[in-house]
């Protein structure tokens, strides 16, 4: 079977790291979510240290301050890791489901092209979970997720009162970026940065499919294997 690259946007609260994770068990992907990977090498970054992309530094404290205030980490920043362990999962004979990654026209036109090189653009898929403001700002308030794998924990009547994750047995923590505030800044990251993307991938001669992500997540999770020819 040929490697799939699929990308999942949405704006917070769409259920992405969700559906990216049913889809990751489904075709054997590896589940590439951007807050996992890169906000652990920024946790792990010593003082003052910073990487340098086209001639610019970024430096790891303020691309931690500028995700805990809602704003998207710098473009060149995120990019520079996006493509470095992209190349990695491939030559590893490995097909990817993106999380939190491709966010901007800046990612979209180099992340794109480097996808159709490698995986060919007949196996790239962009799945975009459609939910109102409104329910983003509900789901993203009230959820959590653990502390060990960050794996998010959906809220509902069964897990309101669970205070260990179910899968590793770790302490359930709110997301320092979910305060109201931030969630705020965070959809309007989205629309003026994010939605732009949806013209680009047209334009890269990418089907874009519009999944609504209001259903269980086991309904989104049905329409997107059918929206992916799936059963």
């Amino acid at each position: 079977m040929e490697q799939k690259a699929l990308i999942i946007i949405g704006s917070p609260g769409s259920g992405k790291g969700t559906q990216a994770n049913l889809l990751s068990e489904k075709f054997g992907l590896y589940h590439l979510r951007s807050s996992r990977i890169v906000g652990r090498i920024i946790e792990k970054a010593e003082p003052g240290s910073f990487i340098e992309v086209e001639g610019k530094k970024y430096y790891f404290e303020e691309q931690k301050q500028l995700s805990e205030s809602g704003k998207l980490w710098d473009p060149p920043f995120l990019t520079y890791f996006i493509e470095e362990k992209t190349r990695q999962l491939h030559k590893q004979g490995e097909g990817i489901v993106f999380d939190g990654a491709v966010r901007t026209m800046y990612e979209g036109e180099r992340v794109i092209p480097l996808l159709k090189q490698l995986y060919g653009a007949d196996n790239i898929k962009v799945i975009y979970l459609e939910i109102t403001e409104d329910e983003a700002i509900f789901r993203n308030s009230h959820r959590r997720e653990c502390e060990l794998a960050r794996h998010p924990v959906l809220y509902s009547q069964e897990t309101v009162k669970l205070t260990k994750c179910q899968l590793d047995g770790s302490k359930l923590i709110e997301r320092k970026d979910d305060s109201p505030e931030v969630i705020k800044v965070r959809l309007k990251e989205f629309k003026d940065r994010t939605m732009p993307l949806l013209k680009l991938f047209e334009k890269q001669g990418l089907i874009v499919d519009k999944i609504n992500g209001s259903p269980s997540p086991a309904n989104v999770f049905k329409s997107i294997l059918k929206a992916l020819g799936e059963k």
